[in-house]
């Protein structure tokens, strides 16, 4: 496969580039955007797409237990298999930061096309104390 598969397109979150225009990403970056904008995107948020995105933020008010470290690690794992099909999800680990009073969300994934290892790191706070 070619590196078009990947996908190329605006950067997540919008920006201005160097030149005034709409920053872009493509490749490995494209599908690391993609995956912070699943994991951060709600149920029913978008109009013409109500299952769109991830659960997590049913979690927002949720205690910083195992719990809810347990739950949040379904709801990734769900919304990465469905939204995200340029990916093999290797392994998913998520940590309680008790400091910070959020889950610190760990991903391995294999990029299908290349079978090349990849990581993202995704802290989603929880505003109960």
């Amino acid at each position: 496969m070619n590196a078009d598969f990947l996908g190329k397109g605006f950067a997540f979150p919008l920006k201005i580039n160097a030149r005034g225009g709409i920053a872009q990403s493509q490749q490995q970056q494209k599908i690391q955007d993609s995956i912070r904008f699943i994991l951060g995107t709600q149920y029913n948020e978008r109009v013409m797409r109500p299952n769109f995105g991830c659960n997590l933020n049913s979690l927002l008010f949720a205690p910083n237990n195992r719990a809810t470290a347990n739950l949040a690690h379904y709801y990734v794992e769900e919304a990465l298999k469905i939204w995200e099909p340029r990916i093999i999800v290797e392994e998913i680990v998520i940590d309680n930061d008790y400091d910070h009073n959020c889950l610190i969300i760990k991903v391995s994934y294999r990029i299908k096309s290349t079978y090349e290892l990849q990581n993202l790191i995704y802290p989603f706070y929880l505003e109960s104390q």
